[in-house]
């Protein structure tokens, strides 16, 4: 954890200092440092429980340490009704949930760089907006702002589209009249909501209330370049991505030797690791061969390296994925509780086309997550050479379906004798779109721990009284009234992309991210291969 909030700003002109490090812009100076004569200042600052808190909320969250540190009252809205406002993003009947979500995860992300949660004040905002006095206020606003005002204002925060609904009109005016009923001096957000801002400078006074002071931070780029995106799952690391993960997302980064510009790796080290780490030296370790470990006291001598082309982009890479991993491995750790699991499950169910929520409402997030795989207890029936490829049985399995057991095809003739597998319960992998091999459709994959030097292949072990057609779903993942994709879609690489999180602990129990595959029955196993892919 870092000491982020250690050392003490006294002074009005030190907490102004503090107050404005790294913002990009500021409207409202002149009021904020006469208030800072009489008074710490009161912020707030909001987000719209939508898609997922990411990598990028941590820009957000060193700044409200400086404003912590700086003395002022800082408020953290959880702007649900703007969710639901904003054009297509939120389901009502997931808003509770997410909120919820978002509650734990911020916390654990302040937690993580050392801010004292006391000292802050959380508000939901259907808490005070279904209020009458704020209905009212809603009416009177709506009354004097224009159709070309409201899109106009909400255009770099509002999903826009081109017949808006009327909800996502109001969104703008909302949020300016949270700065009112939450009493604040100053509302801090990205300057990608600097038109809000401004809307909000216009259209309180004219409904008696007073005009406040906005901080804005800078935008920071996505690992793909441009905006680091929620629904874009290649341009954000997830607060809850593994190591791996973050590995393999940061390998595929934009970050172009010498190009600063658009570049999320070096501004994720300018805004959040150098403000987090403060007082410590970034550390980018070198084998000998390429120069050595090098240290930078300061962001400006990395980009100067950086641009000279004496840093290389790989090197930074490995350097950045060592401190974001000390910054989620706490907050990997918060969410290792079932309840939250299964909460961060719940408000994010990821199903296909053809799946639907509790409520009956189909939900078409691209995110991938195993609720999405179709995984089944089978009982292998029948076991035959595939009659042109010596290496490929053909296998009748029972996995529980009305018209009876299905064909599959493994790759298994060469590795384990037929006679093991006939009446054997295995794990089936029954949403990928049949496959034709060697003249025959397979309608299925059994899956298997796998490795290849020495070569071993071992099929899952199922508990005892399962049965075939049971479910075998990831803890914490088995989400009641969800349903897995009709068919996986194989473009979209859904089945490539959760495989790799595969593999058997050390204790040869199969798991996805560390969490178990299950059974009514029990955890699903394997005989004796530990740390091995599952495929």
């Amino acid at each position: 954890m870092s000491n982020y909030m250690n050392g003490d700003t006294t002074g009005m002109e030190g907490k102004a200092l503090m107050i404005k490090r790294n913002l990009q812009e500021i409207i409202g100076e002149d009021r904020m440092n006469e208030i800072l004569k009489d008074r710490d200042l009161k912020i707030y600052w909001g987000t719209a429980t939508t898609g997922k808190p990411h990598v990028a909320y941590f820009v957000p969250m060193t700044k409200i340490a400086d404003f912590l540190k700086a003395g002022c009252e800082v408020t953290i809205l959880f702007a649900d009704l703007h969710a639901y406002l904003d054009n297509m993003k939120a389901p009502w009947e997931l808003l509770e949930l997410r909120t919820q979500y978002y509650e734990h995860a911020i916390k654990a992300m302040l937690q993580s760089i050392g801010v004292p949660l006391e000292k802050l004040k959380f508000v939901k905002g259907s808490d005070y907006q279904f209020t009458k006095e704020f209905t009212k206020d809603v009416y009177r606003l709506v009354s004097m702002v224009t159709e070309h005002d409201a899109k106009k204002a909400g255009a770099e925060v509002v999903k826009q589209v081109d017949h808006p609904l009327i909800s996502s009109l109001l969104y703008p005016g909302l949020q300016a009249l949270d700065e009112e009923y939450l009493k604040v001096d100053a509302q801090f957000g990205g300057v990608d909501q600097r038109k809000i801002f401004t809307f909000a400078e216009k259209y309180l006074p004219q409904l008696g209330y007073t005009k406040r002071i906005h901080l804005m931070n800078p935008m920071v780029p996505g690992l793909t370049g441009g905006k680091m995106s929620a629904s874009e799952e290649d341009s954000k690391i997830d607060l809850l991505d593994t190591q791996a993960t973050v590995k393999k997302k940061l390998k595929k980064a934009f970050c172009e030797p010498g190009n600063k510009e658009e570049n999320g790796v070096l501004a994720f080290v300018h805004h959040v690791i150098f403000s987090v780490f403060k007082g410590e030296d970034f550390v980018v370790e070198r084998s000998s061969k390429n120069g050595g470990n090098v240290s930078y006291k300061d962001y400006e001598s990395l980009e100067n390296d950086f641009t000279e082309l004496k840093l290389h982009p790989g090197d930074l890479k490995n350097a950045v994925e060592k401190y974001l991993n000390r910054l989620l491995e706490p907050i990997r750790k918060t969410f290792e509780d079932p309840k939250l699991k299964k909460l961060a499950a719940t408000a994010y169910p990821v199903v296909g086309k053809n799946a639907s929520t509790k409520g009956g409402k189909a939900n078409t997030d691209d995110e991938i997550s195993p609720v999405r795989l179709d995984l089944r207890v089978g009982k292998i029936m029948d076991v035959q050479m595939h009659p042109d490829a010596d290496s490929l049985y053909v296998s009748q399995v029972d996995v529980g379906d009305e018209t009876g057991p299905r064909t599959i095809i493994s790759g298994l003739a060469k590795l384990i004798p037929a006679d093991d597998l006939i009446g054997r319960l295995v794990v089936v992998l029954c949403n990928l779109k049949p496959a034709k091999m060697r003249g025959i459709e397979s309608h299925g994959m059994i899956l298997c721990a796998s490795i290849e030097e020495p070569r071993q292949v071992e099929p899952l072990q199922l508990p005892l009284d399962s049965n075939p057609g049971d479910k075998v779903y990831v803890e914490g993942y088995d989400i009641l009234g969800i349903q897995s994709d009709e068919q996986l879609n194989p473009k979209k690489k859904i089945w490539e992309k959760l495989q790799a999180d595969l593999k058997t602990s050390p204790d040869c129990i199969a798991e996805w991210q560390n969490n178990p595959l299950v059974t009514r029955c029990g955890k699903v196993v394997c005989k004796s291969l530990k740390g091995a892919p599952i495929k």
